[in-house]
């Protein structure tokens, strides 16, 4: 069984930074400790409003990391630009709301497939892996495979928010409602992510995924670094992907 990678955005170290302005506290650091504490890559949002990641901040990323970085991006004609110019490993195609204060859904791929199709076409060209970030539903993973995409990243932000609510009953359906959809993309021939508000909670059932193959985690982990520092609140989350992992690899030994 692969190794389950994580990648973690870091937008919210640019949102602490620009509450107040200045310099600090810098996206790029936060990558690099990322990076040293067992992140596989780093996601990063380039808003149209740029209320966090800024387009300097783009720059320093695409010069200063090792590691794979995922640009998530609006299908707008000015995130297509600066994509093809820095041509990043990943673009990850998001729904963006300016209202909404982090994505609150899937993209509908199914009802914007031909466009969706045109935008994607220049950044594959360009050697980016093209990522849709989805909801679970057939009709969206199924439009995704059609036009072209090498990725489906499932927005698990229901599944966390039902478990912390206490909804467990309709947390386990959310939860195997998204299991079938690993399996229908990983069977359509795409790559599959995880992501939006995991927490040391509900890491666990998402990892154990056998089709999963990279969680991108945020929010919880800045917020936890408050607490215990970036690298050990990365390092945690590293530790339980893994052992939620671990009896799949020994399944398949």
């Amino acid at each position: 069984m692969t190794k389950l990678r994580l990648g973690v955005n870091i937008d919210h170290v640019a949102t602490v930074r620009n509450a107040r302005g200045g310099a600090w506290p810098d996206p790029l650091r936060a990558a690099l400790l990322a990076e040293a504490a067992g992140a596989d890559g780093i996601t990063a949002h380039l808003r149209e409003d740029r209320r966090h990641i800024r387009d300097a901040d783009i720059e320093a990323l695409m010069a200063g990391l090792t590691v794979p970085l995922n640009f998530e991006m609006a299908a707008t004609a000015e995130m297509q630009a600066i994509a093809l110019r820095h041509r990043p490993h990943a673009c990850c195609i998001v729904p963006e709301k300016r209202e909404e204060r982090t994505t609150e859904g899937g993209l509908d791929v199914a009802g914007d497939a031909a466009r969706l199709a045109d935008f994607i076409a220049p950044l594959r060209e360009a050697g980016s892996r093209v990522s849709m970030f989805i909801g679970h539903e057939p009709a969206q993973i199924e439009a995704s495979a059609r036009i072209g995409a090498a990725v489906v990243e499932l927005h698990t932000g229901r599944y966390c928010d039902l478990l912390s609510e206490g909804r467990e009953d309709e947390a386990a359906e959310e939860l195997s409602a998204l299991r079938r959809g690993a399996a229908h993309a990983h069977q359509l021939g795409l790559e599959v992510h995880a992501g939006h508000g995991i927490s040391y909670d509900t890491v666990a059932a998402l990892a154990a995924f056998p089709q999963v193959v990279e969680l991108n985690i945020g929010h919880f982990l800045i917020g936890e670094a408050v607490f215990r520092g970036l690298g050990p609140a990365i390092e945690e989350m590293r530790r339980r992907m893994d052992a939620a992992r671990a009896p799949l690899g020994q399944a398949g030994a």
